[in-house]
This record gives C-alpha cells, sequence and structure tokens, in this order.
C-alpha cells in the first residue's frame, strides 16, 4: 500500500505538538479489486472511447484478460477511484519485461497529482516485482511528464491516428549491488598486488581460488557476515563450506580439506555454526583437517578450502566470440528470511548429487569458468568479462532460471550452485535432475554486460569493470 499527497516533505517542526494534526492525504494508491476494477474500467471508457475516441466501442484487449495483469487505482478518502494505470509482463512467459498502459484519471483529480502518482506507483511496484525492463507508449503531449519522472524516450510511433512516444524506466539493480560487493577490490586490494605474486599467479590474478606456486594445491578462502552467523547459525556454517567448495569447483579442482575459524559470542552459537559446518562436511565428503575456534567474542566465520588440479581453470581465459553459458540447480528454494537473496538448492541434495556438481568444470574443461557469487549472475559475468578482458552479452529468454524467482530476483541473488563457463564445445552430461544447463550469451570485444531481449533489443547494465582489478 502506497501513500501519495501532494504536500512537500515535512520538516521536523511539522511534527511537533504545536503543528497540530496532518491533514489526510487527498488519495491512496493501492492493487485494485473487485468494484475498483470497474470503476476503472469505466473510466478509461470515458477517456479513451467517448474523450479521444481513440477507440469505438471499448478499449479493452488482451492485457486486460491476463491473469497476470496489475492495476493501480487512486482512491479518494470517500472511496472514490480517481484514476489508474495497468501493468502486465510481455510474452508468454515473465522474462522481466513490462509495459504500463491505460493511464487515466478523472478531469477533477489532475490538479492533485493523481497522474504523476499513479506513475511513480507503477514503477515501485515492478522494481519490487523484480522487473527489468518497464515501458509504456506515452501520447507526445505528456512525454513531459514522463520525462520529469526520469523516463527515456525511445522513438516516436502511431497509434490509432495520434502521436506516441515509446519511453523506459531505467530499472538497474546491477550497478549497486557490485557497488556494494566487488566495485571497491580493486582501489582497496592495490596494495597486495604490488607485491610480487600478490593476489594470484599472472593469468589467475583475483581469481575465485588460488594457484599455490610450485604445488597443484588451489586455495579458496570465504566469510560469512557476522549478522547471518548470529541469526542463523547453521545455515552459515553451511554456506561457509558450499561457497569454498564451488570456488573451487570453478577452477576444475577437487577438494581435499577444510580448515575454518570460528568466533561467537555464547556457546549455543558456535555449537549451532559448528552442526552447519559438519552437516555440509559430511555431505561434500571433505574433512575439516583443523582451525581455530574462539568463545566469548563478537561472531565471526571464515572457511578455508584446499583441492588439488594440475590444470586450473581460469577465470580470466575468454575471448571474445565465446558463448557462455550457466549451469545452475533449479530445485530447492528461497532460504526462510532470505528471499529474493538467497537461494537454497544444495541442502536436501545427496552427497552423489553434491559431487557431480562439484566436478563439472573439471570434466568440462571450459577456456574459462567462474561460481556466481553474492554479485549475482550478471555482476559475476561481469568479473568473468573483466578478468578475460572483454565485454559479455546475456540472452535474457535463454537464462535458466526457477519458477520460484523473478528475473531481478535471480539475476541478482546468490543461486546455491551456479556455474558460469566461456569457451566451452559440448553440454554437461550426467547432470542430477533439475540441474539446468544453457548456451545463454557469449563474450563480446565491447566492454561492459548487455541484456539482449527477444524483440532484439539490447539493455546495458554495467558499462565498466566490476572489481577494477582488470585483466588477469
Amino acid at each position: 500500500m502506497i501513500h501519495f499527497d501532494s504536500s512537500t516533505p515535512s520538516s521536523p517542526e511539522d511534527l511537533s505538538i504545536l503543528a497540530g494534526t496532518r491533514p489526510t492525504p487527498p488519495f491512496l494508491i493501492e492493487p485494485a479489486c473487485g468494484a475498483d476494477l470497474a470503476d476503472y474500467r469505466r473510466l478509461r471508457t470515458a477517456e479513451f472511447v467517448r474523450e479521444q475516441a481513440l477507440f469505438a466501442g471499448s478499449d479493452a484487449d488482451e492485457i486486460d484478460d491476463d491473469p497476470r495483469t496489475v492495476v493501480l487505482v487512486a482512491r479518494g478518502p470517500d472511496g472514490t477511484v480517481l484514476g489508474g494505470v495497468r501493468l502486465a509482463p510481455v510474452g508468454a512467459v515473465d522474462i522481466g519485461w513490462w509495459t504500463g498502459s491505460r493511464l487515466v484519471t478523472t478531469r477533477a483529480a489532475r490538479s492533485s497529482g493523481v497522474g504523476p502518482a499513479l506513475i511513480r506507483a507503477a514503477c515501485a511496484h515492478v522494481e519490487s516485482a523484480g522487473v527489468l525492463r518497464f515501458e509504456a507508449d506515452v501520447q507526445t503531449r505528456y512525454v513531459r511528464v514522463f520525462s520529469d519522472l526520469n523516463w527515456k524516450p525511445l522513438g516516436e510511433k502511431m497509434i490509432a491516428g495520434r502521436s506516441h512516444t515509446r519511453m523506459r524506466y531505467p530499472i538497474n539493480p546491477f550497478v549497486g549491488l557490485a557497488a556494494a560487493t566487488k566495485s571497491f577490490l580493486g582501489d582497496t586490494l592495490a596494495p597486495l598486488r604490488a607485491i610480487r605474486g600478490g593476489l594470484g599467479p599472472a593469468g589467475f590474478v583475483g581469481d575465485d581460488g588460488a594457484p599455490v606456486p610450485g604445488t597443484d594445491v588451489v586455495a579458496a578462502c570465504d566469510a560469512i557476515i557476522p549478522s547471518m552467523v548470529e541469526r542463523d547459525p547453521e545455515w552459515a556454517g553451511w554456506c561457509s563450506v558450499l561457497v569454498n567448495i564451488n570456488d573451487l569447483t570453478a577452477m576444475g579442482a577437487r577438494p581435499i580439506g577444510l580448515l575454518d575459524a570460528v568466533g561467537a559470542p555464547t556457546r549455543p552459537i558456535l555449537d549451532r555454526v559448528v552442526r552447519g559446518i559438519t552437516a555440509a562436511s559430511a555431505a561434500w565428503r571433505v574433512p575439516v583437517l583443523g582451525g581455530h575456534t574462539q568463545l566469548g567474542v563478537p561472531a565471526a566465520l571464515a572457511v578455508t578450502a584446499l583441492g588439488r588440479t594440475a590444470d586450473p581453470v581460469p577465470a580470466g581465459g575468454g575471448r571474445a566470440g565465446d558463448r557462455v553459458r550457466l549451469t545452475a540447480d533449479l530445485t530447492g528454494g528461497w532460504r526462510p528470511g532470505y528471499t529474493g537473496k538467497q537461494w537454497d538448492c544444495t541442502s536436501a541434495r545427496s552427497a552423489t548429487d553434491l559431487a557431480a556438481m562439484a566436478g563439472l568444470v573439471a570434466e568440462l574443461r571450459p577456456r574459462a569458468a567462474k561460481d556466481v557469487s553474492m554479485a549475482g549472475v550478471v555482476g559475476t559475468l561481469g568479473m568473468l568479462a573483466e578478468a578475460s578482458g572483454v565485454g559479455a552479452e546475456l540472452a535474457v529468454a535463454d537464462i535458466p532460471r526457477p519458477a520460484g524467482a523473478s528475473a531481478g530476483q535471480w539475476l541478482t541473488c546468490f543461486p546455491g550452485y551456479a556455474m558460469l563457463t566461456a569457451g566451452r564445445t559440448r553440454r554437461a552430461p550426467g547432470l542430477p535432475p533439475g540441474v539446468a544447463d544453457a548456451d545463454c550469451g557469449s563474450l563480446t570485444a565491447t566492454p561492459g554486460v548487455r541484456l539482449r531481449w527477444p524483440d532484439g533489443v539490447t539493455t546495458t547494465v554495467l558499462t565498466a569493470s566490476v572489481t577494477g582489478i582488470g585483466p588477469a
């Protein structure tokens, strides 16, 4: 439910007891139901059929019959519908591309800002629904209204004999996610890289794991955020192993052992973290060889994994023109408490299934590989491309995705098990049921990451390097 009013933002003085009671907002915007839909359609008929004569008899179309269509209406204090707008996905499968249409208000309500408020509410709704591309055909006389709300014009067209402008509202969760998780790394880690061998040997700088010079050992290390350790200790313990096994998997290494460093404020939290680590150690059949354990300290958890391979697969081995494949486990669901952020596909898997998935990259030997991390599918592909000194493009409709996740959620979450590979010559054989393996993109000579849509349109989502570390 979204409240809008036409007043200016309140200052702290407005909230004092001397200011009195704030006036009731002149309208409320929320999803329509029941009689609201009938009132909204009557407004549409009055405006688009009788007043503007854009349609003969009725302006109803197939979007009205689509059960996925959402209608937002603005209601006055007395419940009268003052306006509305409808939102719907494009195509039979929702891939994160939606349009807005049939925006209408009563004449009496226009001066109170109902129209712009409905546009803002529509944008907020689709962003919360995980939509990545949102467009509308706007009568050209109203372009200024949309432009003032940050919509971008794409081109002119005629609809029902009247000039319209195709406009797009910019939605890009990927830049913010990269900034929060990866983009600071280049500058922060520069002092380490200045030392000979720092951040890994040539060709593996900044990779998922680090080949230990002079050996066939690959080491990987990941830490779990303290709030997760305290909030969900068993899951934190499980994930500390999961993310390290994924790192070794991406480099084609066979895991041989783990080291853990665990700190907890209380014994119950400590024991629950260790239970999670133990369960994961048993599931992947990789022993914890040792580590460090401390009680009575702030929550902390980091795990190092050791693996073996004579020929590690780099993240930076890709070339422009290489096809990109995503191999992802689509079983499971959102971890309770982490909807839209963490997908759990591994905790119910058998040890046999987990071993098959962990051996994928070693078996297929692609030119480049990277496991999907907290930067999500798009951000991780951006890192692979950056390490390879190229750019990348993803075909949105070809990306394998579970039914329980929107496009925006899936491309920005931690998916549990997902591997991006480039320059691979064959499909993965013998994967467990529920694991998808799809050709869904390519590496390009043009830097950055772009999404390609079924109508041939591309949208640029990352324009620069993700980490700032640069080519490996």
